[in-house]
């Protein structure tokens, strides 16, 4: 059997990065820049207020106390966005707002708390040092520095500098594309009524969550019968769209296994050296070139082998900095077996720095994969592990 590093590599191998592109800024969020951001123009770009109040010349209210405060006639009213340009005369005072234009020759703002809020003329009840509360052209960026570079994520306060800058649009390494597929002629949709041996659907929805958790954008979601012409006419029809398809079930060693019979020359089908997910499969599609990764059938082999073949090459190909999942050295709290040659993949529960295995390990127990939060990793070589052990585990969270 292939082991799980050797099939780690390659699928890999399969998903690369697409090229970069220019997106909206709204539309930006959580991808990763492509080029640095060089600031066209600085922040501020002029002199204003950091508080509502009036604008003066320091030393015009220098001598200011509650017991002798100074009193100045109001010369001008300036709300935030008058664009006109002014000037204070000495022995004047502008009423301002914040982020409102400094006028010329002003000192200082003296904070309306601190006065009467006249509008007319203003009573001033305390001094104000030169260059309090004033906020200076530059003094936040510089035009031609750079503010963001190329492999970071753009967060909102990320989007908002960009935004704050002027700029409509950032280079950005795209989202992978990705085209779900689940098959089996026992599968319905949700909200039909079940006739005997019949299921609900579930892998495709499950694996397309996962694939906009890791980042990814979802193309299509699509549910084809144990048919080879039906599955092959669904996925020639969708995926010249995709970046990557993944599908799920179809590939064990019985009969109707639609996916391997449809893909035969195209995908080479192995076993891996695991527990959940022994069949799997990686190749292209003759038709389109797109890469296609299958998947077991069992939900619990689909998901646990999403974690551990997909989901940080689709977060790399992104280029996302940390694209694998946290891994951590813990103590197990019980006692546990593994079977001999296979990497064991227990759900689990983890509890500070003390994991507990959660429910059985047969790959269709789904419900116990739900309220887990992380994967026990055993090595293949190792069938049996004692309470107290250090062990490895994958934090899903």
């Amino acid at each position: 059997m292939r082991s799980v590093e050797e099939h780690q590599r390659v699928v890999a191998g399969l998903i690369t990065a697409r090229g970069a592109v220019a997106t909206p800024v709204p539309d930006a969020l959580g991808l990763v820049l492509a080029a640095d951001v060089v600031a066209p123009l600085s922040l501020p770009g002029f002199d204003n207020s950091a508080m509502d109040g009036y604008a003066v010349f320091a030393e015009d209210v220098a001598a200011a106390t509650e017991e002798s405060p100074v009193t100045l006639p109001v010369a001008e009213d300036i709300p935030a966005g008058r664009t006109d340009p002014l000037t204070l005369a000495p022995g004047t005072a502008h009423r301002i707002m914040t982020g409102a234009p400094l006028p010329s020759g002003a000192t200082a703002i003296v904070p309306v708390e601190v006065t009467d809020g006249g509008t007319e003329t203003v009573t001033i009840r305390r001094a104000s040092r030169p260059g309090q509360h004033l906020r200076h052209a530059g003094e936040d960026v510089t035009e031609g520095t750079t503010v963001l570079r190329a492999g970071q994520v753009l967060t909102p306060a990320a989007l908002g500098l960009v935004a704050a800058l002027g700029l409509a649009d950032v280079s950005v390494v795209p989202r992978q594309r990705v085209l779900v597929m689940s098959t089996g002629s026992e599968l319905v949709a949700p909200g039909t009524p079940l006739l005997p041996g019949q299921i609900y659907e579930s892998n495709a929805v499950m694996l397309a969550a996962a694939v906009r958790d890791a980042g990814a954008e979802v193309t299509t979601v699509a549910m084809t019968a144990d048919d080879v012409a039906t599955f092959r006419g669904t996925l020639l029809e969708h995926a010249r769209d995709a970046d990557l398809v993944i599908t799920t079930g179809g590939v064990s060693a019985g009969a109707y296994e639609v996916v391997k019979d449809s893909l035969g020359g195209e995908v080479e089908f192995v076993k891996v050296a695991m527990q959940p997910g022994m069949p799997q499969g990686g190749g292209r599609v003759a038709d389109t070139g797109t890469p296609i990764v299958t998947l077991p059938g069992n939900p619990v082999s689909a998901l646990v082998s999403f974690e551990v073949f997909l989901r940080g090459p689709l977060r790399a190909a992104m280029g996302v900095p940390q694209p694998e999942r946290t891994r951590r050295e813990v103590t197990l709290g019980e006692s546990l077996t593994s079977p001999q040659g296979r990497r064991q993949f227990r759900r689990g529960v983890l509890d500070g720095d003390v994991v507990t295995s959660y429910g059985p390990p047969a790959s269709h127990h789904l419900r116990w994969l739900a309220s887990a939060n992380c994967l026990l990793e055993i090595e293949e070589d190792v069938t049996e592990v004692a309470e107290g052990s250090t062990v490895r585990v994958w934090d899903l969270t």
